[in-house]
């Protein structure tokens, strides 16, 4: 494979790499309240873009068949709201007896307690070939179910409590997320020959736009005068997500390919991607209102700011080999369809 092939077949995660050392050169550009204005092209403008798409791109009974998916819901609901933050509860039990900054213990008891993002998880299985269905329905379900649970979930960990304004984050998700994909949908009514005929690049429009929000992302945790922290405790802090976040995909994966779990494979897909992250958009913005007053907020915020692109990072690298994975299992199930009783 040439050179030029190689950068076409890779250009995502080479795109990865130079937002991200654009951000470290210039993160001044795309910071809140700078030129690029994130905290309304991203958003607003990107996340209701991203599920625009995926309302055009899908056909409209793929996604009904996906709200009839109880059992996939239940399992990725369950473990994101449920068993994740149990689960790094009782992790930082352990940890409590380190020398890792307290308050970056208690940012990964918050990372715990988020609910899953409206836009990583759709992007990365739709790149796969999963469940993008089942995907952009439990994305979009379990950030409204977050908007109650999270509150919740951080006062009985984090014990701290406040007022959350329902209805604002209510509206900015009813606004960036269900009203984008009703009009993909409604508009995919009326283009849906053009758009079979021509097959438009869906996936490709998505991850340019995901870049963005990776390019402001790391905009924002390079541009922070607060972040000075030990670099012990932030390296460790790192490795502790990532094990956790591959631990947890590994967990998913296994739970639902053992024999009876009645998930296909393009549903472990979309399983593993949606039982696993958390969202950065949503998160920040309840950490702001639940912590008000908090003077150590930004080292409370650093393992959800680190959490965020490090799943699409992860997600990312083992798209390859989870898609290869994928195809094999459906062809082993075809072969084994055809094959006389």
């Amino acid at each position: 494979m040439g050179l030029l092939a190689r950068i076409r077949k890779e250009w995502f995660i080479i795109g990865i790499v130079l937002v991200i050392l654009s951000a470290k050169l210039q993160p001044s550009f795309g910071v809140r309240g700078g030129p690029l204005k994130p905290e309304i092209t991203i958003a607003y403008v990107a996340v209701s873009l991203i599920f625009f798409n995926s309302g055009l791109s899908l056909k409209t009974e793929e996604l009904t068949s996906a709200l009839l998916h109880v059992r996939l819901h239940l399992f990725v609901q369950s473990f994101t709201l449920i068993f994740f933050p149990l689960a790094v509860w009782l992790l930082l039990k352990v940890l409590a007896l380190t020398a890792i900054d307290q308050w970056l213990l208690r940012g990964l008891q918050t990372v715990g307690c988020m609910p899953p993002p409206v836009s990583s998880a759709v992007i990365l299985t739709k790149a796969v070939g999963g469940n993008e269905a089942a995907a952009i329905f439990n994305s979009a379900f379990g950030s409204f179910l977050g908007i109650v649970v999270t509150p919740v979930l951080l006062l009985l960990f984090l014990g701290s409590s406040s007022s959350v304004p329902f209805s604002s984050i209510f509206s900015q998700l009813f606004m960036t997320v269900v009203v984008p994909l009703i009009l993909g949908q409604v508009c995919r009514g009326f283009l849906r020959e053009y758009l079979e005929r021509r097959k438009p690049p869906f996936g490709a429009v998505s991850s340019a736009v995901l870049l963005m929000i990776i390019y402001t992302t790391f905009c924002d945790t390079f541009s922070n005068p607060n972040i000075e922290l030990d670099p012990t405790s932030l390296l460790l802090v790192v490795l502790i997500i990532f094990s956790i976040q591959l631990s947890f995909m590994l967990l998913t994966f296994a739970f639902s390919t053992r024999s009876g779990s009645g998930f296909s494979p393009a549903d472990t897909v979309a399983i593993m991607f949606c039982s696993t992250h958390k969202s950065l958009t949503l998160g920040i913005p309840m950490l702001k209102i639940v912590f008000e007053g908090y003077e150590h907020l930004s080292l409370i915020s650093v393992p959800l700011l680190i959490y965020h692109p490090a799943q699409i990072l992860l997600g990312s690298v083992l798209v390859p080999t989870i898609r290869s994975w994928m195809t094999s299992r459906q062809k082993a199930v075809k072969l084994s369809a055809l094959q006389p009783v």
